[in-house]
């Protein structure tokens, strides 16, 4: 299936996880076309209807036939037997870009769609993704990990660029060990940043989260200015 002459894309999304119809989302407003959205989760589809008013839901043979880029939106747990069940479905158009958005997963998940001719991509946004419009306003200073074959890696780094965000190109072999930094910077965020609160919290302070705002963005953004600053080697 090709494109349209003017590089436009029909776009497609596929499963239940947050991040596919932000992304669907904030293609449309570059210009692509929404196809549909295939979901089972009535969460999802709550979510959708707010994101993608009007979307048509479709089964996700339909949009797969009917897209030219299909967003794999999968959680991490099922996205691999998803390819494999959607392969062995022989429901892939060759030529169909396929996008995943999984931290830990390069493209050669994709290998089984890869075979049958789809050209794989993989696109994460380094965001806490809400799954709302709000991750479209925090993409516009954000960063997209990609991984894709030499060849197709400008299409997945002019995606993210569309998108209002910066590409960062991540190895295959290294999706693991950026997989593990983004979780940890998430994890820690959120632990230190429920700890604190809960200290003012149980001296009475109101708002505790609004109280500390301002300290929490001051210091990360300082604790990441440093961390631009070239590292010494250590010493012999």
């Amino acid at each position: 299936m090709n494109a349209n002459r003017d590089g436009r894309l029909g776009v497609g999304v596929v499963g239940n996880d947050l991040f596919g119809p932000v992304l669907a989302a904030g293609l449309a407003a570059a210009g692509h076309s929404l196809i549909g959205v295939a979901l089972t989760d009535a969460a999802a589809i709550d979510r959708v209807e707010a994101l993608l008013p009007g979307a048509p839901q479709l089964s996700a043979e339909q949009v797969i036939e009917r897209s030219e880029l299909v967003v794999l939106a999968e959680p991490v747990e099922t996205l691999e037997s998803r390819v494999a069940e959607l392969t062995g479905a022989g429901v892939w158009v060759p030529g169909q870009l396929v996008v995943h958005t999984a931290a830990q997963f390069g493209t050669a998940l994709l290998g089984e769609a890869l075979n049958r001719g789809v050209i794989p991509l993989a696109i994460h946004p380094a965001i806490d993704v809400t799954g709302t419009s709000i991750d479209l306003v925090r993409l516009k200073e954000g960063w997209c990990g990609v991984t894709a074959p030499r060849p197709v890696l400008p299409i997945a780094q002019a995606l993210v660029v569309e998108l209002g965000a910066e590409p960062v190109v991540i190895d295959e072999g290294d999706r693991a060990t950026y997989a593990e930094a983004i979780a940890t910077a998430t994890s820690f965020t959120r632990s230190i940043v429920q700890q604190a609160t809960g200290l003012l919290a149980s001296i009475g302070v109101e708002s505790p989260g609004f109280v500390l705002s301002s300290l929490v963005r001051s210091a990360a953004d300082n604790a990441l200015i440093a961390a631009q600053e070239p590292i010494e080697p250590p010493s012999e």
